[in-house]
């Protein structure tokens, strides 16, 4: 999804296989702009890579919908095949296929039903180390590239929480968490520059963080903010902590 309607235009997001948008407006060249579902985000895309649904198929992708937990797995029909990734939705699943509006497509991969996940928590950690090294990218969403608050929204997306797109954003869900004593493995924690909520990162058991910062990698985390061994440095300012799960 871009800022404008043009190639050229910074992507402000990214919209994985499955997931629902609405159409604000078409253009007569490729463009639409759109709003998507689960987050608000409001921006263009090229109209060739969006299906258009009438309401009874838009009401029947709403049933038995699951969430794609690999990196990289293929689903195909006897007509066409695609590549998805973690996050991916794909609805109407009964275990081997998953029928769409334009073919029933065989998918051999793991998935999570979001609503069985009965340890939000374990899960989230688990899912979380999945990313480990994946690059930084601002605007992405997948394994492949992908920015702080877009890691922290597919993660908790895949246990069936929704959370806003931007860490400025993020921040306002959930409970506050007065002392970083007191934290959970799964909580967020939000970092801020001259007063400004910049970024975000999942809290892991010993005083560690997960967060994207050139890549996904793993940080002593205390009062202060982020401590970077490497660097030897602080680099990230610690704002709060906050409890979804």
């Amino acid at each position: 999804m871009r800022a404008l309607d043009r190639d050229q235009s910074e992507m402000i997001t990214q919209l994985l296989f499955g997931e629902k948008v609405e159409v604000i407006l078409k253009k007569h060249t490729n463009w639409a702009k759109i709003r998507s579902l689960h987050d608000n985000y409001v921006g263009w895309v090229d109209k060739r890579m969006i299906y258009y649904l009438r309401d009874k198929e838009f009401e029947k992708l709403k049933k038995d919908v699951v969430i794609v937990a690999e990196f990289a797995q293929g689903i195909a029909s006897p007509k066409e095949s695609h590549c998805i990734s973690f996050g991916a939705e794909l609805p109407r699943f009964d275990g081997i296929s998953s029928k769409l509006p334009f073919g029933k497509f065989i998918y051999n991969g793991q998935f999570i039903k979001p609503e069985q996940v009965v340890d939000k928590r374990e899960m989230v950690i688990k899912l979380a180390n999945k990313f480990l090294f994946s690059p930084y990218l601002w605007g992405g969403r997948s394994p492949f590239g992908l920015d702080c608050s877009g890691f922290v929204q597919v993660v908790y997306k895949m246990v069936g929480i929704q959370l806003p797109r931007d860490a400025k954003d993020q921040i306002y869900e959930g409970d506050v968490i007065d002392f970083i004593s007191q934290v959970k493995p799964g909580d967020l924690a939000f970092f801020s520059k001259e007063g400004r909520v910049h970024h975000v990162g999942i809290i892991l058991d010993n005083q560690r963080v997960i967060h994207a910062s050139g890549f996904v990698r793993i940080d002593k985390l205390d009062h202060f903010g982020i401590y970077n061994k490497e660097e030897r440095r602080y680099s990230h300012e610690l704002r709060l902590c906050k409890s979804i799960l």
